[in-house]
């Protein structure tokens, strides 16, 4: 793909660095995170998020689900901030996600939650932002400054934190030795060349797939091309995706579909097949599909670590199918970096 020289871009080339940098520098945080979210019981899980950030909490709610076995909600910011209600939290661990940490609505629903019971972990760039202030206990994401719009390094870094943190829970040897192998793969992932997928997005629509921990990726994705591109591309589960949204693919429909090695990969790439056998033009994150075409992609060792390198490739095509259209994405029509909600 062609070489730009956008912030966006410049940022995802130092996710390795900054995936790095967190690995070496977060232990500390993410063994006090553990043992306090222990000390309080943890029967179940809660997140508190928005947008990219509440992606991030939807790999992690399929973390917890499929390694600890403790479901995991997401809870409205402002069920506290705007309807004042009070939650029954006792035995919780809420992860709070947010960039920033600024947020006024993330940071009420986090004081809530605590104030109701509710071990809590700040996830944040910032460890003196408010969201901090709030949390019993705080994982820095260790990002450094991401001065584009579009959030790469810090939602990465966040799928990291957040991961580290239910393996320690869970002492799983092997997806400790994978997350702490993450640079080098997602240094990879970076020279994955998805030219191919980028030429054929060339309209306003598109759908994006995943299912389990790599549905979180395809949302993250489908929100991508809205902030970035102006295209309007919808997110949906390879089991939903054949009951009623198939109507509007006609011939050439854009589609990409996002899997790891897990038990959900051949899943996917029978519905992948299956959107390409209705004519649309279907490129899929695995080598498991007979129509659709095969996007390069680096495997980690790791199930859950997968969807990771997937995200860092996708962000390098889509920054150059904004730059196709002409749009900067460092700065996105009617955005800013931060977006303080009540």
């Amino acid at each position: 793909m062609t070489s730009t020289n956008t912030l966006m871009r410049q940022e995802i080339e130092e996710i390795p660095v900054a995936a790095e940098r967190l690995l070496t520098g977060g232990g500390e945080a993410v063994a006090a995170a553990a043992a306090m979210a222990r000390a309080g019981g943890m029967r179940f899980m809660m997140s508190v998020a928005r947008g990219s950030s509440d992606h991030a909490c939807t790999y992690l709610k399929y973390a917890s689900e499929l390694t600890l076995g403790l479901p995991m909600a997401s809870v409205g910011p402002s069920v506290a901030s705007v309807y004042g209600a009070e939650l029954q939290a006792a035995g919780a661990l809420c992860l709070a996600i947010s960039q920033s940490g600024q947020s006024p609505d993330i940071v009420r629903m986090t004081e809530s939650a605590r104030a109701s019971g509710a071990s809590t972990v700040a996830i944040t760039n910032d460890p003196r932002s408010r969201l901090a202030g709030v949390a019993e206990a705080t994982l820095q994401l260790h990002a450094g400054p991401e001065r584009s719009v579009a959030a790469t390094k810090t939602f990465v870094t966040s799928l990291i934190a957040g991961l580290w943190l239910i393996a320690e829970l869970k002492g799983d040897k092997d997806l400790l030795a994978a997350l702490h192998k993450l640079p080098e793969h997602l240094e990879a992932a970076t020279r994955c060349d998805w030219g191919a997928a980028a030429a054929a997005i060339t309209g306003s629509s598109l759908f994006t797939l995943g299912r389990g921990p790599s549905l979180a990726i395809s949302n993250e994705a489908a929100l991508k091309f809205k902030e970035t591109c102006q295209i309007h591309a919808e997110s949906y589960s390879s089991a939903e995706v054949l009951h009623g949204p198939v109507s509007i693919v006609d011939s050439g429909f854009p589609v990409i579909a996002f899997a790891a090695a897990d038990a959900a990969e051949p899943l996917l790439a029978e519905v992948a097949d299956a959107l390409a056998a209705k004519g649309a033009q279907v490129f899929a994150v695995t080598d498991q599909v007979k129509q659709a075409q095969i996007l390069p992609h680096v495997r980690t060792g790791h199930w859950l670590a997968d969807p990771i390198a997937a995200i860092v490739s996708f962000y390098a095509m889509v920054e150059q199918v904004a730059a196709q259209r002409g749009i900067n994405p460092d700065a996105p029509r009617h955005l800013k970096k931060v977006t303080e909600t009540v």
